[in-house]
């Protein structure tokens, strides 16, 4: 597994290095002028040597490779750079929303793989039942809904009609308190909501998985050896049927962080949605570079994850050849 995680890890630099530089070029074909954005009102009438010396100053001159050879030498060295955006440094903003957006995530997964393992396996239990056909209808159901529709759901819902929680922001009523009370009431409606986007899958992966380890040798020998239906489900069924969820882990962390930026922005989460959303409409190089490091490190990682926990389940897997 050592091995298996460094050879990972060398293969994420050229990876992040591709990653980063078609960023500056998607960016550089935008549109909109980054220094006029900067300077807002006042680009309109400022003079073309105002703009270029500003343009130099911010490292926003020059060609797209030339502007991102500058900022991974910065980054090599732990300076991330200037958000032209935002007007703060980038790792002040990223450090200000990193948490609140990993905690939402953290959850919000959770609860998705403990929930979709539970009703995957009660649903797989007795294939085609009332119970069976409703799960699964509704798993098929959901995974047709966007999760900023199921956002605006849950707000018109629980927010507006029942009033029984907040419809956006984290802190009390004065705007800046933040206390444990306050953090888990608004936690519940989006947390809920990325977990109801990403149960779908889970729950059909876990019940095909399960249902399958039902039918198959080692199985009906546990059976024929008089184990009680229990150990038989979760002690054999069950780990064996678990085995395509795990890769499933991987494949779904960028959907994960899909669904959170649209999560965030509709209940005013203070996450890392905002700052994207900022960075992308201003053109801002520097947090656009650093955002897409992180977010191709979740992605990487998640990948690197699934095959770890596949190989702790099923000791057969060889992570030399992985």
């Amino acid at each position: 597994m050592a091995r298996l995680a460094g050879r990972r890890l060398l293969a994420a630099v050229p990876v992040l290095a591709l990653v980063t530089l078609g960023m500056f070029a998607v960016a550089a074909a935008s549109p909109f002028d980054p220094v006029r954005r900067y300077i807002g009102s006042g680009g309109v009438s400022a003079s073309q040597e105002t703009l270029d010396g500003l343009r130099e100053n911010l490292d926003a001159d020059g060609t797209f490779v030339a502007q991102w050879w500058t900022w991974l030498g910065s980054a090599l060295t732990g300076d991330l750079g200037q958000s032209l955006a935002l007007r703060q440094p980038v790792s002040q903003v990223i450090g200000e929303r990193l948490g609140w957006s990993v905690l939402l995530c953290a959850v919000a997964f959770a609860a998705a793989v403990s929930l979709g393992t539970a009703l995957g396996v009660l649903a797989a239990r007795r294939p085609g039942s009332a119970f069976d056909r409703v799960v699964t209808s509704l798993s098929y159901t959901l995974q047709a809904a966007p999760p900023f529709w199921l956002a605006l759901l849950a707000i018109w819902l629980f927010a507006l009609r029942l009033d029984l929680l907040p419809a956006g922001g984290l802190g009390e009523a004065d705007g800046t308190t933040v206390t444990a009370g306050a953090l888990l009431r608004h936690l519940v409606l989006p947390a809920a909501v990325l977990t109801v986007s990403q149960l779908p899958w889970f729950v059909l992966y876990v019940r095909q998985g399960v249902s399958d380890a039902l039918h198959e040798d080692p199985v009906r020998g546990a059976r024929a050896r008089g184990l009680g239906e229990r150990t038989v489900l979760l002690g054999h069924a069950l780990r064996s049927g678990l085995l395509p969820v795990l890769t499933l882990i991987g494949t779904r962390v960028p959907e994960l962080i899909t669904g959170a930026l649209l999560v965030e922005t509709v209940f005013s989460w203070p996450g890392i949605a905002s700052a994207t959303v900022r960075a992308a409409t201003s053109t801002d190089f520097p947090l656009l570079a650093a955002l897409t490091v992180l977010s191709a490190l979740a992605v990487l990682a998640g990948n690197l994850l699934a095959d770890l926990l596949y190989g702790l389940a099923d000791p057969r897997v060889d992570h030399d050849e992985m």
